[in-house]
């Protein structure tokens, strides 16, 4: 059974709710707690939230068709990779706290220009409406 877009679209935008919540407390771990980002399920539940957050994305761009919606899907994307980037700079690779918490920061930013692309369906996002 294939699921309609409206299903879809909640597993996508519920995906994707769950990825920045997590985002938001190993980033807060990072800074309080850092041995906690070394547990287990720490370690492999981001990875099945953003695989499912990812599959519904590239489904949801077939359905509605990716070349309809390239300008937006494709700045969606482009900043979903600066996304990754600062966000392993944030949890694993920034060598200093003050670099951590700028790309900490940033991703957080860049998620929520991610969000408002997607309520616009505008590269511009947010700023589209000004």
């Amino acid at each position: 059974m294939v699921p309609d877009y409206a299903a879809l679209k909640a597993i996508h935008i519920g995906a994707a709710a769950l990825s920045i919540t997590l985002f938001v407390v190993r980033g807060r771990w990072m800074l309080a707690a850092p041995e906690r980002l070394r547990a287990r399920w720490v370690r492999i539940i981001p990875h099945v939230i953003d695989t499912v957050l990812l599959v519904s994305a590239l489904w949801l761009a077939w359905q509605i068709g990716f070349v309809a919606n390239a300008r937006w899907l494709g700045a969606k994307i482009a900043a979903l990779l600066v996304y990754i980037v600062l966000g392993t700079i944030a949890l694993k690779r920034g060598p200093t706290r003050a670099i951590r918490i700028a790309a900490f920061v940033a991703a957080v930013a860049t998620f929520s220009y991610i969000v408002s692309v997607a309520f616009t369906k505008s590269p511009l996002g947010i700023f589209a409406r000004l």
